[in-house]
């Protein structure tokens, strides 16, 4: 449970740990833990033998670059609408962007679920939709019932170009290479809504490693770390769930219903990551015919970063943004160079508007 301390307790309580240890690192997964940690101030608060480091849960950022490479492509086709969260619009591909291919005028538009996609196809029979439908466990019941919905209407003018990714297979291959140094991991309070605190066990009785799950809020995320830092201090690893007012050990049982009703794991590729098994998810055959790959033989080409760009290490840990040339100068805000500066959950675009690398810039 979450601890009931103001945040100054909480503060000073983990400074009083961390002067008995040595150094400590610890990865938040989620882009969204990046962003308010910075944003919050808490970040700056902590002692700095803590090290907080970002994972690969940012959604955009760990979306490999052959996705985006096929998103275009599938924006470039007659008679076709792509529909899109709006963080996918500037991701720079080999080609430009979907940004650039709207202002041409290709018909490219901003959805806030794949409901409002579902809506668009049946308001305009007359043209392919696709979705471009990408996220964690967090988002993809909602495609799913997106694709039940479609089929339930038979809308035969709409697919989904899947991009789906799932967390745990991620941090056990981060893990596996062994050479990220990493003492316990911050844990998403909303992909844990849906998939339960239980399925963190592995991290524990495989690796080591002390886990805590935490929301968002300041309160929620120190006692998220004071968590992790009594483990450290006990050498006692384990999962810990701090934000039990939303979270349960099995998850969104109906929501995972959903998930396995309409897609099945698939090995799947990562920006800079490589191939993960059974990371991703596909469509079942029963639903296949939603499939836009499928529909228009578009192909996934191999990944790709842009020359310079160390999005791929900021993702897994091994850097930080500062750490990369691009960072600030030719790669901004303003004219990203990768998906890590163009996603509001990015990290680089949150050392970017809040980092102390950047006090005293002008802030977008």
């Amino acid at each position: 449970m979450a601890s009931k301390k103001n945040p100054q307790a909480l503060i000073r309580e983990i400074n009083e740990i961390c002067r008995e240890l040595d150094a400590i690192r610890l990865m938040e997964v989620c882009g969204t833990h990046t962003v308010s940690l910075f944003r919050s101030g808490v970040r700056s608060l902590l002692p700095p033998n803590l090290r907080l480091v970002s994972g690969p849960g940012c959604p955009v950022c760990v979306t490999a670059q052959g996705y985006i490479d096929a998103a275009i492509d599938a924006a470039r086709l007659d008679n076709v609408t792509l529909c899109t969260y709006g963080d996918m619009l500037r991701v720079p591909g080999r080609s430009g962007s979907l940004e650039h291919l709207r202002a041409e005028g290709a018909a490219i538009e901003v959805c806030y679920s794949i409901r409002d996609a579902v809506r668009y196809a049946g308001n305009h029979p007359e043209r392919q939709i696709i979705f471009l439908s990408v996220g964690f466990e967090t988002t993809a019941p909602a495609a799913a019932h997106g694709v039940l919905e479609a089929a339930a209407r038979d809308l035969a003018n709409f697919t989904i170009l899947c991009g789906h990714k799932l967390v745990m297979p991620a941090l056990g291959a981060l893990l596996a290479g062994g050479d990220i140094p990493i003492d316990g991991f911050l844990l998403p309070g909303h992909v844990s809504v849906i998939i339960g605190s239980d399925v963190y066990a592995g991290l524990v009785d495989l690796h080591a490693k002390c886990c805590a799950v935490a929301g968002f809020e300041p309160l929620q995320m120190l006692s998220g770390i004071l968590a992790l830092a009594k483990q450290m201090k006990a050498g006692t690893p384990r999962v810990e769930n701090v934000y039990g007012v939303a979270v349960s050990p099995e998850g969104n049982t109906h929501a995972l219903a959903s998930l396995d009703r309409v897609f099945e794991e698939a090995d799947t590729v990562w920006r800079a990551m490589g191939t993960i098994p059974a990371s991703g998810l596909e469509l079942k055959d029963e639903y296949s015919r939603f499939d836009a790959r499928k529909r228009f033989a578009l192909a996934i080409n191999e990944d790709y970063d842009p020359p310079g760009c160390r999005c791929g290490e900021v993702i897994q840990g091994r850097i930080d943004p500062p750490d990369c040339a691009l960072f600030g100068s030719e790669c901004t805000h303003e004219q990203p160079v990768g998906p890590c500066m163009v996603s509001s959950e990015g990290t680089c675009a949150a050392w970017y508007r809040y980092g102390p690398a950047t006090a005293g810039r002008r802030r977008s």
